[in-house]
This record gives C-alpha cells, structure tokens and sequence, in this order.
C-alpha cells in the first residue's frame, strides 16, 4: 500500500512539474490574451517555451524565414506515444499519399489535421487563438483533448505570414490609446497604406499556394508536402460586420473535388454549429467562400486529398474592439473565443472520424493511380521556349506532379490555341504529363484547358492553365502517354570563342537573357539590340538578338571579355562570337537597325493612390527577377523627375489624375518612358499629350435598354451579364515590334475587367484583340461584347521619349511567366 501510495505521488509529482513547465499564454506574456496585439516575436518565444516544457507532446519545427528575418515555426502536437514514433507516423502518411501504401495498418496510424493562422497579417486575431490552441493541447491540462490525441497528430502554424502581421500589430500599438477606442472611424480602425494583409512584397499569401512564388509559400509548402494531412484549416478573419464563417462551403465547387470531401466538411461545418448554438453565437455557410481557384489555404489542400476548409472570423482591423453597425461591441477576446471553439470542434471531429478519413484519404490516392479525374489521361507541352518550358518543370516539381519528356508517336488532341481537335506528333522535349499519378487531381486542375464553372459567383480568377500561363504550344490528350525520358535535352550549345572577335551574340526571349543583359549593364558594357532578323556564319539569328561589339567596349571597359564570358557562364547563356560585321541575310551591324540598349534607371510610385498588390508585383519582379533596384517614389513627386537619375517611370494600377502635370510630361520629351498599367490609363484620359482614348460600349441604334431581370432574392449574386472574375484571352501582337521579341505572334494573358481602348491614330498597336481572342474562363454576355475588338498594350512618342499603355497586368501574382517577358521587353526595349 505505501508502494502504490510512492507512486501515485510521483505520477502527480511529474504531471504537476510538466503543468508548471508549460505556462499559459496569460502567464508567459505577463497579461490577458486578448487584451494586447502580441508581437510575433514574443509568439515565438511563446512556442519555443512551450516546446521545451512539453517535449513529450510537442515538437517544434523552424522551418524558414520571412523577408524580412522572422522565424517561420509549426508545432506538431500529439500524446507522448505518437510524438515518440512521429518519424514513422509521417512516412507511413506519405505512404498513404502515393496510392501504394504497403503494410500501413489504419487501426494504429493517427490521423493529422494542420491548422493554419494569420496568412492575412492584419487578420490578427487567430495567432493569438493559435497560442491558446497550443497550450490547451500539450498541457495535459484538457481531458478531452489529451483523448483526442491519442489517435490525432495536430500541425499548428501560428502566423504564415509574420511580416504582415507585425506591420499591423506595431502600427496598431503605435496608436492605440490606454483604453482602446471602439468607434469604427477612430485611426485605431483605420491602417495605413499599405496595409497588414501582404507580405514583405506586398503579396497576398493566400494566392500564392500552388504557385509558390514567394519565401513563405515556398518554405511552407516544402513542409506541407513532407507531411500531407488528412484536415486542413485556415483560420481568416473578415469585415467585422460579418458573422463568422464556416464549411461547407459555397458554389462553384471543383469538379474534381469528391463527394467525400463534401460531405465531411458538412460533418465538420455541423459539429461547428453544435458548439455556436449553444452560445447563440451568429454565423453563415454555404455563400461567398468557393472552393475553384487552386492555389488558396483550402483548395489547394483539397487538390492533394485533404480536407481543406477556410474559417472567418468577422474583425479585420477591428482592433481590441469596435463597435459594429448592429450596434455590438466586438473584442478581440470574441474573436479568440469564436477561432477557438470553431479550432477544438475540428480537433475533436478529426479524432471521432480519424479511421474514416484514413481510409478515403487512402482510396482516394489509390484511384488517381488507375482513373483520370477529368476526360484527359495527358497534356503535352511543347518546347517551344526551353527557359519557360523548363520553369513549368519547376513549378511541377514543388507541387510533386510527375512528368517526363519525349516520345516518338503521332496522336490528336485538343489544342489549346485552335481549341479544336489537331494532330500532333511527340518531339524528344516535349514535356509530358500523364495525370494516372499520385497528384493527378492537382495536376489536372492546373492543366486542364477549360475549368468547368458552376456559378459565377466565385472569388477568384476562373482560369489559370498553365499552357497559357507560359505561352507554350499544347495538347490534352484522351490517350495515356508515357514520356521516355527523365530531364530535357538541350543540346550541346557551346560558347564560340574567338580571340579578338567583331561582336559577341547572345540570345534573346527568357527572364535569363534579361539577367544576362542586366549584369552587361552593370559593367557598364554597351549592349545593342537587333530589330530585325539577320544571318552570320550560317545561322539565323532573330530579331532581339543581343549583341555586343567589342570595339565600342574595350577602350572603355576593362578585361572586356572576361566580364562577357563571367556573366555569359554564371547564367548559363552561351555567346556566339563573330568576326564580321558582314552578314549573309539581313542588314550589316553598322545599320541603325541595331540600336544601343538604353540601360533603365526605374522609379516605381507607391503610396495611397496605387493598390499594393499591383505595386509589389513590379517592385517584386524588377528585384527578384531582374536584379534592379528601382527608387520608389510618392505619387506627389513624379512632375520633379530628373533624367539623368529616372529614365524609366512606372505606373502601377492606381489613380494619379491628381498628379499627372507638365513637370512629368516635360520629362518624356526629354527622353523618358512612362508606363501606364492598368488604371493608371484612366488617370491620362483626355489629357493633353496623351493619345490614348477608352473605347466606348457599342449600342446598336433604337436600342432601348433592357429592364432589369434581377431578383430580390439574388441581390447578393453577381450579375452574370457584367462578369469577368477572371478570364484568359489570346493577344494579337505585331510580331515585329520589340515589346513582342521572344513571344512572338501571340501572346495570352489574364483578363480581371471590361477595360480596353481604342488603337492609337499615331503610334504603335502593339497588342490587340479580335472576335476569337476569349480562350477560357468565365465572362458575361455584355463583356464579351465590350471586348470583341480593342486595344490593350500600345505605345505612343512623346517627344524624345514614349508613353506605354497596358491596359493589363502582366505580372500578375508574379506567376504568369509569360507577362515577365513582355514587361522585359517593356523595360529594356530601345522604344
């Protein structure tokens, strides 16, 4: 007796010492949660304190850094049991997810639900929930939750987006006062440009999942795919004058997603609702939230054969609290209460379900291995442009779809840009991806030319292939092709190399031949540009090929050719020399058709007049993918540029009417080039100096408008008539006009609006559309009349300088790869 009396006081002992060693989130930050905005380092301190004084329940993972240096953590979370096999845990979950799983007993592998937090900085509510989260289930202290791990592994990811969130917690800090202010138009409520929902680039992470195009996704997603989870949740917050949201979610749902899927997150959405009934709490499902753009924090799950919900809580910028138009008064302790409840229902429904999920996570990656989840069994890609082709590898590749290159066999299949029916026949490059795989549905929703749209009510862009993302030639196939090889061929293209040559050449139409161009620059070695195709040497050279003359450099630019043959090496572009300036075709390299490549000094305007969004693209792309550094200016002081310092002036989408003066016009005819995107157009319509006119809606004579069909009951629906969420239409481009080197005849791009103009009666119509130019995507009956015919990327002289108008965004979420060839082209061309 006095044995067993020794160790019941030790187990007490020890679970009283972990109780102690794992303080509360009150506790650690010296106040209530929910009465301060915590910084995210303090959140971190939070997790690593918490790591160590639960080891046996919780380990910590730092798996990246933001921009701007934060650490990036997730918490995996369990009973001592599962977290002491957690390795064997995690890859018998990524056996599951091959569809070959062997020996994988389902009775004993947990299931992993990850819970995802604050990817919207100024969303801010739910890292705080993400703390209160983690203590409640590693510290024993939750009879219930110490259950519900015993088969449930837990991923909590406090804060996807730390920059974000410490823009908004420090300014909110800044100005709050020592009792918060409740009224909505207090400066509490109200942010300053640019906001705390991007990123460092001012990117929303919550776009950018399939596309990975910044340092969080890239890191995040790395992660995801090691552990691949059967629940996934990402907790948002929306206007605080909105109840809270949760799954099922709203049409247009994704064909591909399965009625499994659906049907659970009907289980999960009435647990949900059990818990909000009890405390009268408000909320909504089934509206405004879809499940069709692939690369959100639930599609993109469900894509991959999870679970994937999306959780909105009503409080963006709503501070600690603010009173609603219900006349309510909402706290941040509401919020942490409703993200918490929605977080613990969906731990407990993971857990009384987990055997369940298991089993249809593992048939459904059983299936995609034998049947096609849409009507193709394959998509070729054609090399046409091997640098784009070989960056669609890449983004394949981080979103684990299998693919192989090359064939011998002729078929047909539907082609992207005839949308008819052709024969083709495979080349040793083509890149060929057969959907019978692991990820054939995330691989079919990226390629299939046409995503079929239930409602157009969606909230997000309705096309996105990507054959036309990277302006490559392609065919979907009905027929199951099997590529032979496993990387591409690129030959054996080598650097000439000549003692003394006339000129050194190089290629032209990839973001590397805009790199190599930019470091020529940087060395101060002058680079010229042919308008026009030539042939030297017995080879064709198209028109943008580079080229650079070593006389003109050498005298000077010291050790020339070693600079040349530096840049030529680390970027992999091999240069052909030449010792004649005597061509076989075309014109001799002394004609003027081969101009000298001014080197562009950019200034990009930011501020309150220019969305972020479209700002952080341009300053992300000439950054990242250029190497410049522009000088980001105020809206307030383009009319006091100086030439010698900005030679190039970019416009973002934005509204500068109020700015536009004869300071900035006197700068183009000095020898400027203004680019116009978006609606910045709008902003220089009927100005003086700028030829540009918006092309106006046709209404056929006597016509008489028409009454409205609308009914009370769809107030909240879109209007289809005037819809384009989103769409993708063909460009016809002059092929001979440097804004087209490298892309040619054609150009695709995504279309958000009705926007288009007229052609330029002087100037260049450099891009334009016709009748056949819509390819995919959802839009309106009256928008696709508005735009049957018009201009969209055009170019005017303006004295010594030229005015660029893009009525689109060629950068968009910097993963249309096409669009940063024309913008190179913008930048650098000598027009």
């Amino acid at each position: 007796m006095k044995k067993l009396f020794t160790i019941c006081l030790l187990t007490l002992s020890s679970i009283l010492f972990v109780q102690a060693q794992v303080k509360s989130p009150d506790d650690f930050l010296g106040y209530e949660l929910g009465s301060h905005f915590t910084p995210h380092y303090k959140v971190a301190e939070y997790f690593r304190q918490t790591a160590a004084g639960s080891a046996k329940n919780v380990k910590l993972i730092e798996y990246g850094k933001t921009n701007e240096g934060r650490p990036l953590l997730a918490a995996v979370i369990s009973s001592p049991e599962n977290i002491g096999k957690l390795e064997q845990i995690r890859a018998n979950n990524l056996s599951l997810a091959t569809g070959k799983s062997i020996g994988v007993d389902l009775t004993t592998q947990p299931a992993i639900l990850w819970l995802s937090y604050n990817v919207h900085g100024n969303e801010a509510n739910s890292t705080e929930t993400a703390m209160k989260m983690l203590y409640t289930l590693s510290s024993g202290t939750n009879a219930q939750a110490n259950e519900w791990l015993k088969n449930t592994v837990v991923v909590i990811d406090p804060c996807l987006n730390p920059d974000g969130r410490d823009r908004y917690v420090n300014y909110f800090n800044s100005v709050v006062g020592q009792v918060p202010n409740s009224d909505p138009s207090s400066r509490e409520h109200i942010e300053p440009w640019p906001g705390g929902r991007p990123n460092h680039y001012y990117f929303d992470l919550n776009r950018d999942w399939a596309w990975q195009t910044q340092l969080e996704s890239k890191q995040r997603l790395a992660l995801y795919n090691q552990w691949m989870p059967q629940v996934h949740v990402d907790f948002h917050e929306q206007s605080y004058n909105e109840p809270y949201y949760f799954a099922p979610a709203a049409e247009p749902v994704h064909q591909d997603i399965t009625p499994w899927q659906k049907s659970f997150q009907v289980v999960v959405g009435k647990n949900n609702a059990k818990y909000f009934d009890e405390q009268g709490w408000q909320y909504f499902t089934k509206e405004r939230f879809d499940l069709l753009y692939p690369s959100y924090g639930d599609t993109y799950p469900l894509y991959n054969g999870s679970i994937g919900m999306t959780y909105e809580q009503g409080g963006i910028r709503a501070g600690l609290s603010v009173v609603t138009n219900d006349g309510d008064t909402l706290t941040l302790k509401d919020r942490i209460a409703h993200h918490f409840t929605t977080g613990m229902s969906t731990v407990e429904v993971t857990s009384q379900n987990h055997s369940k999920l298991l089993e249809e996570y593992k048939k459904y990656f059983q299936q995609a291995l034998t049947t096609a989840p849409g009507i193709y069994k394959s998509y070729i890609i054609k090399p046409d442009n091997i640098s784009r082709l070989k960056k669609l590898a890449e983004l394949l590749t981080k979103n684990k779809i299998e693919f192989a290159y090359g064939g011998d066999k002729a078929g047909r299949g539907y082609d992207y840009d005839t949308q008819k029916e052709e024969s083709y026949t495979l080349g040793r490059n083509d890149l060929i991806v057969n959907v019978l795989q692991p990820r054939a549905v995330l691989a079919n929703v990226l390629l299939e030319p046409q995503t079929f749209v239930t409602d157009s009510n969606t909230y997000d862009i309705t096309a996105w292939a990507l054959p036309y993302v990277y302006g490559l030639k392609a065919y979907a196939s009905k027929e199951s092709i099997k590529g032979k090889y496993a990387s591409i061929d690129e030959g054996k293209i080598t650097s000439s190399n000549v003692d003394k040559p006339l000129a050194w050449l190089f290629g032209w139409g990839n973001s590397e031949d805009l790199q190599l161009l930019v470091a020529l620059q940087k060395e101060n070695i002058k680079v010229r540009q042919a308008d026009q195709p030539f042939s030297v040497n017995g080879k064709d050279y198209p028109a943008g090929t580079l080229i650079v003359l070593r006389v003109e450099n050498e005298k000077s630019v010291k050790d020339l050719k070693s600079k040349i043959t530096q840049a030529s090496n680390k970027l992999e572009k091999p240069m052909q020399a030449v010792s004649s300036g005597f061509v076989e075709k075309g014109k001799d390299f002394g004609s003027n058709v081969y101009p000298i490549l001014k080197q562009p000094k950019v200034a990009v305007v930011s501020g309150s007049e220019v969305s972020s969004l479209a700002f952080g693209e341009v300053w992300y792309y000439l950054e990242h993918d250029l190497g410049l550094s522009p000088i980001i200016l105020n809206a307030r002081d383009i009319n006091n540029l100086d030439i010698n310092k900005v030679n190039t002036l970019i416009l973002p989408d934005g509204s500068y009417s109020s700015f536009i003066d004869e300071g900035l016009k006197g700068w183009i005819n000095r020898g400027g080039k203004l680019i116009l995107m978006e609606d910045a157009i709008e902003s220089v319509l009927e100005k003086k100096g700028f030829d540009i006119k918006k092309k106006e809606a046709l209404v056929k004579k006597d016509e008489k408008p028409e009454a409205s069909k609308l009914l009370f009951k769809d107030k909240e629906k879109d209007d289809y008539e005037n819809t384009i969420p989103g769409a993708i239409y063909k460009v016809n481009m002059d092929a001979s006009h440097p804004f087209a080197y490298g892309i040619g005849k054609s150009y695709y791009t995504l279309k958000t609006d009705r926007r288009i103009y007229e052609p330029l009666i002087k100037g260049w119509n450099v891009g334009q559309l016709s009748d056949k130019s819509l390819k995919a995507g959802v839009v309106g009956k009256k928008v696709k009349e508005d735009l049957k015919t018009g201009l969209l990327i055009g170019v005017q002289d303006s004295g010594r300088g030229n005015i660029v108008y893009l009525a689109n965004d060629p950068l968009f979420r910097n993963f249309w790869e096409n669009g940063k060839t024309l913008f190179g082209n913008i930048i650098f061309c000598s027009y």
